[in-house]
């Protein structure tokens, strides 16, 4: 059953990634050229969102390997080893990263916002700098757990 699991969660981070590889190669250039035709004053956001796309990929794709990593982990019954904790900290500062360059490209979707009178487009690009945040928060909650068990487990071992 557990092969089963991790097996479908490997499955399912492959597809998202995939997925938001075709976004990168295909939606951000496409994109970042629409701004500059739709609105002829806002040409010069073209390279901003361009880059800005590109590089809140690159936390993401290292969180979805570390993912997978743990998910490895876990097939492999290492689960409660130090390799865990690590892949956890590396999805919670990648998490980070990409919610303070969400946050951080704000002032272009403020601008587009604004161009097109669509007040409702902050709140959509505040959705995607929280959300981020929120799997960080998770992935430190759980790094503490997985080392305090680890903890217990290690005295537990010299006790014995």
């Amino acid at each position: 059953m557990k092969q089963a699991s991790t097996l479908f969660l490997k499955i399912t981070l492959i597809v998202v990634g995939g997925s938001t590889l075709a976004f990168c190669i295909f939606a951000i250039p496409s994109i970042s050229k629409g701004v500059g035709t739709e609105w002829p004053d806002l040409a010069y956001l073209k390279y901003p969102i361009l880059i800005g796309g590109y590089l809140t990929a690159i936390p993401f794709f290292i969180a979805l390997y570390q993912a997978f990593k743990l998910l490895t982990y876990i097939d492999k019954n290492t689960a409660f080893s130090e390799a865990s904790v690590k892949a956890l900290k590396y999805i919670k500062y990648c998490g980070i990263a990409m919610s303070v360059l969400y946050l951080a490209g704000m002032p272009i979707l403020i601008q587009i916002a604004d161009a097109d009178d669509a007040p409702g487009a902050v709140g959509f690009g505040m959705l995607f700098a929280v959300a981020p945040l929120v799997v960080s928060v998770f992935a430190a909650v759980l790094q503490k757990l997985l080392q305090n068990a680890i903890d217990i487990k290690s005295e537990n071992d010299l006790i014995v």
